[in-house]
């Protein structure tokens, strides 16, 4: 068998690639945004932010805010008929 070679973010050098106009530095109100739970989110990462960063398949998919956890947020959502947990750090997440 041979061994897998390569990290989290393998193979998604288009898909995490940000635009032109949204290079550059984080503002900080992105960066503290609040969320109520129950409130429907879309899954976008900040490339730039590894932090609570979820995992590149999700990306673009959208869920719902179950919980908060320290500075980030449970989103639940549906991938393919189940239902999954991610822990989301608020940079991520744009609201619907």
């Amino acid at each position: 068998m041979v061994k897998r070679i390569g990290g989290f973010r393998r193979k998604t050098r288009h898909k995490l690639k940000k635009h032109m106009r949204e290079k550059g530095k984080i503002s900080i109100p992105q960066y503290f945004k609040v969320f109520k739970i129950g409130e429907r989110v879309s899954l976008k990462a900040n490339t730039s932010v590894q932090k609570g960063m979820y995992f590149p398949r999700f990306h673009g998919i959208s869920g719902l805010i179950k919980a908060k956890r320290g500075k980030c947020y449970e989103v639940e959502i549906n991938d393919k008929g189940k239902r999954k947990t991610l822990i989301v750090h608020p940079i991520h997440l744009k609201r619907l």
